[in-house]
């Protein structure tokens, strides 16, 4: 995971940090990370890391200037955990869809209050914990029990998050999930993507059309692919390279709005499309995956310097 993993915890105690403190945003409790290479905001809710500033540096995370932090509320930007199920419940595969009980899509963890596990500091990185049971108290949305637990790492070098699902159930888990990652850039229409060519997909806005990539993946208007790959991947933009390097995935999903759908989203600017993008490590469509008891599964991504 990182190089911390292996050091003792220091106490959780605020007073024993030395570069996290809690903080209050809006109506929501975020812990704050001001260390001399890098800076970081995690909230408790959705366990959703908002920004991550390297020295000297522009945000690497997109958010959208309009976003609200309220109680139950999905925050708008940064790195949306979508768990335990992606996108449509109906659009799942039916393993997944049968334990869902709402329509409503990305799952609950992007809104449920995540507890604070752990947190290790070193001269060189930060690692913060947190962990959501999923048990009766989601028995209305979904039907099953199971255990998230995120760590972020955080370090001159980029930032690393991995989400681990562990089956506390006896019978057996199928679930979808993502890592929504939004980032920025300065103009859409001169950012592409690598990596992904000669790959195949589902194009969500063609009936779930099944297609090939031809070269590098541009945005000429409202897109939404769910790729069949978990390869690394570049974004170029004007001003930046950021490389996006998975683990636990064979699946990749692009996402940008364009300017129609734009002005029906929440907390989203009209013209906010044309400076964002979102690169989705993902376990979704047919990379759903099936856990027995007690197994476990890590969905992670490195979003590093191209």
């Amino acid at each position: 995971m990182s190089e911390s993993s292996n050091k003792p915890p220091l106490s959780l105690s605020p007073g024993q940090w030395s570069f996290t403190r809690w903080s209050t945003i809006g109506q929501l409790e975020a812990l704050e990370v001001h260390h001399p290479l890098f800076e970081a905001t995690l909230f408790l809710q959705g366990a959703h890391l908002t920004r991550f500033t390297p020295r000297d540096e522009p945000d690497w995370l997109w958010m959208s200037p309009t976003a609200r932090f309220e109680p139950g509320r999905a925050i708008r930007g940064g790195i949306p955990i979508c768990w335990p199920w992606f996108g449509d419940p109906a659009r799942n595969a039916p393993v997944v869809r049968k334990r869902v009980k709402t329509t409503s899509p990305h799952g609950f963890a992007r809104t449920a209050l995540w507890k604070l596990e752990d947190v290790r500091e070193t001269a060189h990185e930060v690692e913060i914990s947190l962990s959501l049971d999923a048990n009766d108290d989601f028995s209305e949305v979904w039907s099953g029990h199971a255990l998230a637990l995120l760590t972020c790492s955080f370090s001159v070098r980029g930032c690393q998050l991995a989400l681990t699902t562990t089956n506390l159930s006896s019978a057996p888990l199928a679930f979808s999930q993502a890592l929504h990652t939004y980032l920025p850039t300065t103009d859409i229409k001169r950012s592409r993507i690598l990596g992904l060519g000669f790959s195949h997909y589902i194009d969500t806005l063609k009936d779930w059309e099944y297609c090939t990539q031809d070269g590098p993946v541009y945005f000429h208007g409202e897109t939404d692919r769910i790729y069949e790959s978990g390869e690394p991947i570049s974004i170029v933009t004007p001003t930046t390279v950021r490389t996006l390097t998975a683990v636990g995935s064979d699946s990749t999903v692009i996402w940008n709005p364009g300017p129609d759908k734009a002005t029906k989203l929440s907390d989203f600017p009209d013209t906010a499309w044309q400076t964002m993008l979102c690169a989705e490590t993902a376990n979704a469509a047919s990379d759903y995956r099936v856990l027995n008891e007690g197994q476990s599964h890590t969905l992670g991504i490195l979003i590093g310097r191209g």
